[in-house]
């Protein structure tokens, strides 16, 4: 599976669902449902329909809620359990891990069997703002890892292009993706830029 291009993330509000299938129907390489309320039903819908689109769906933050809705992988962040046990556990399946902006522990990740690791905030986000920043040169220094590199935080179609070309292979995006006013061409806009 190759890991590159547009990794949406599941908004927070509004009908997750409807601007999920539009998002689908735009293009994207990887889906993340995260949700602060577990919402296993919800979380069931979005993995129904993003196997209609071929699109692997990664579920934020556990692994547990990831093996009993068969999702394609989790991603877990420095306080939602131990990257070894999630490996052991998820066979086969994808493993992201959030690294902030710090490489040695990207690289920790790596060694423990991540398959992609994330860096961010890359810029200001409007979802999370008091996130740590991550500068550009870490995406850099990272392609030494031999992993996939997502980029996530305040990323427009304005300045993804400099990530890109920085190393990140996957733009986590949610705000200027969900808000846009034409979701599902906002997705085809972000495809183009990795064509």
């Amino acid at each position: 599976m190759k890991l590159r291009g547009l990794y949406a993330v599941t908004p927070e509000s509004g009908d997750v669902e409807s601007k999920v299938r539009l998002a689908l129907e735009g293009g994207m390489a990887l889906l993340q449902y995260r949700s602060k309320t577990r919402n296993a039903m919800q979380a069931r819908a979005i993995v129904r329909l993003a196997s209609e689109f071929g699109v692997p769906v990664i579920i934020n933050d556990d692994v547990e809620l990831a093996l009993e809705l068969g999702a394609d992988g989790a991603h877990l962040g420095r306080d939602d359990g131990d990257l070894r046990e999630a490996r052991k556990r998820l066979k086969g399946r994808i493993l992201g891990s959030s690294c902030y902006n710090d490489l040695a522990l990207a690289r920790a990740a790596v060694q423990a069997g991540a398959d992609y690791v994330a860096f961010g905030s890359v810029f200001p986000s409007p979802t999370k703002p008091q996130a740590v920043r991550a500068p550009l040169r870490l995406l850099k220094e990272a392609r030494a890892l031999g992993v996939p590199l997502a980029a996530i935080g305040g990323i427009t179609l304005d300045n993804a292009p400099q990530l890109i070309a920085a190393g990140a292979d996957l733009l986590a995006v949610i705000s200027d993706l969900f808000d846009a006013p034409d979701i599902r061409q906002r997705a085809r806009d972000y495809g183009k830029l990795f064509a």
